[in-house]
């Protein structure tokens, strides 16, 4: 399974994936599952990747090899004049992607093998606006607003809550980054497929290049604080709330 988060700040963008993938409890592997591009002082481009791991990978690839020689090698994601139409670029590439591997891929596995994968996608291209966008298999999307500041992909449903409460886009870099830890957090604690290490990137307006990226490990004391920090504010937070009255 995965867990990936990007989000749309006032100041920039956040993104944090974990890197588990399994098929089944005795077959768990770590596999990078964030992906970035930029061309100094002109694009940024960023996006995250949840579902069929080969489907990902093959997605991963055809985007890179377009980008050694993006004049040639078209559709680019680094001639693309507007994120949306990176966006569409990236939609249309999974899509394809999808649909090439249901009619080659192997069928004898499962009675209705399962080829599907989503995408997170930031970035901003010089002139513009930071965008953020969820890519769906059917190759069509949606972009982050105000009202829907950032999405998941994976397994979403224990780190929602933290997100939903907790997050406001003029928040620093730091608070949401300590937010996206706790959300993190709550999710490997419910669901033994998501699991460490953590991608950290962090970016800035119209620095086109992220300013801060980080794994995040097993033995990282800054995580281990955070989880502890949680659980036990958590208790505290439960036991002051008022007791319910039993009749005797």
């Amino acid at each position: 399974m995965t867990y990936c988060v990007g989000m749309l700040l006032d100041k920039g963008m956040a993104f944090m994936s974990d890197t588990r993938t399994n098929s089944g409890v005795d077959n768990i592997s770590t596999f990078r599952k964030m992906f970035s591009w930029s061309v100094p002082g002109e694009r940024f481009i960023t996006m995250m990747t949840a579902g069929n791991l080969a489907t990902t990978q093959a997605l991963i690839s055809q985007l890179e090899e377009r980008t050694k020689a993006p004049s040639e090698r078209k559709p680019s994601i680094l001639e693309a004049p507007t994120m949306f139409q990176v966006a569409n670029i990236i939609g249309t590439t999974l899509r394809d992607t999808i649909a090439a591997r249901a009619l080659t891929g192997p069928v004898a596995a499962s009675p209705a093998p399962n080829f599907n994968a989503s995408v997170i996608l930031g970035g901003q291209i010089a002139g513009m606006e930071p965008r953020l966008y969820l890519i769906y298999p059917e190759g069509n999307f949606i972009e982050a607003s105000p009202e829907t500041p950032f999405f998941q992909i994976g397994e979403t449903k224990y780190g929602r809550p933290i997100l939903v409460r907790g997050f406001e886009s003029h928040m620093s870099f730091a608070d949401i980054t300590k937010l996206l830890m706790v959300s993190f957090d709550s999710t490997l604690k419910a669901n033994l497929s998501v699991g460490l290490p953590l991608d950290l990137m962090l970016y800035r307006n119209d620095d086109f290049a992220p300013f801060h990226e980080r794994r995040i490990t097993d033995d990282d004391p800054y995580f281990d604080s955070i989880s502890q920090g949680w659980s036990q504010a958590l208790r505290d937070a439960f036991h002051s709330l008022p007791d319910y009255e039993l009749d005797a």
